[in-house]
């Protein structure tokens, strides 16, 4: 009986964290924005399911919920400080720290062992790794478009001004006493007054970085940390 309520608790977790956030990264892609009542349900859900597994099956170790406020007042701080990510971004693990308190174990998943680290850590860790192949792929991409230019190559590409005005991009070059420069933080200056004095000087392509969402990688991340588990401390423990 208790594996049977286990196994269930585990899947509904499971597919609700990829409901919910495949469908917020369709809308960040889309619009930049994902809904408030998306992490409201998630977070609903996750209290129900800590309810019943409490008076059923159970937690392993009472310090599995006592990380619960932890991560969410880890995310708050980051988030305050600006660091990596946005408003939506936080939300969701806070949300997710309900949702998933402990990591579900369902047939033979996750293939590692399991990780000592609480498991939202181990999804926001994880999607921070997949989020540095961000920088390879635009290597890549630059090489073979033949873009070699140093550091812009590793940061973003170049794109038409008139393309550039409708995407969701940050210049990566400014006017500045009349001449171009390249900047490494282009989140501080208005991009839509940038592109404008670039194109008074009648330049049509300059570099970009795009505004990928951090629930790209949130979402993917929350996959693989279900198929393999933690990764950064697989990692170490083969460097180790």
């Amino acid at each position: 009986m208790n594996i049977d309520i286990n196994f269930i608790i585990d899947i509904v977790r499971i597919l609700t964290g990829l409901i919910i956030l495949s469908y917020a990264s369709y809308s960040d892609i889309k619009t930049r924005l994902a809904s408030n009542i998306l992490w409201l349900v998630m977070g609903i859900i996750g209290i129900v399911l800590i309810v019943i597994q409490f008076f059923t099956i159970g937690f392993d170790n009472i310090y599995q919920l006592a990380f619960i406020p932890i991560i969410i007042i880890i995310m708050y701080v980051f988030f305050q400080m600006r660091l990596i990510f946005g408003g939506a971004d936080a939300k969701a693990i806070m949300a997710l720290a309900i949702l998933v308190p402990v990591q579900p174990m369902i047939f033979s998943f996750p293939l590692w062992s399991k990780s000592i680290m609480p498991y939202t850590w181990v999804i926001f860790t994880n999607s921070l790794i997949l989020f540095l192949f961000i920088p390879i792929s635009l290597f890549g991409y630059n090489l073979i478009k033949r873009n070699i230019e140093f550091p812009h190559l590793f940061m973003g590409y170049k794109m038409d001004i008139n393309k550039a005005k409708k995407s969701f991009i940050w210049p990566l070059e400014r006017i500045k006493d009349g001449k171009r420069k390249f900047y490494y933080m282009p989140k501080e200056f208005d991009s839509e007054k940038e592109l404008k004095l670039f194109e008074k000087e009648g330049i049509k392509e300059i570099w970009v970085t795009p505004k990928v969402p951090f629930m790209i990688p949130l979402f993917i991340g929350f996959i693989v940390s279900f198929i393999f588990g933690d990764i950064l401390m697989n990692l170490l423990s083969y460097l180790i």
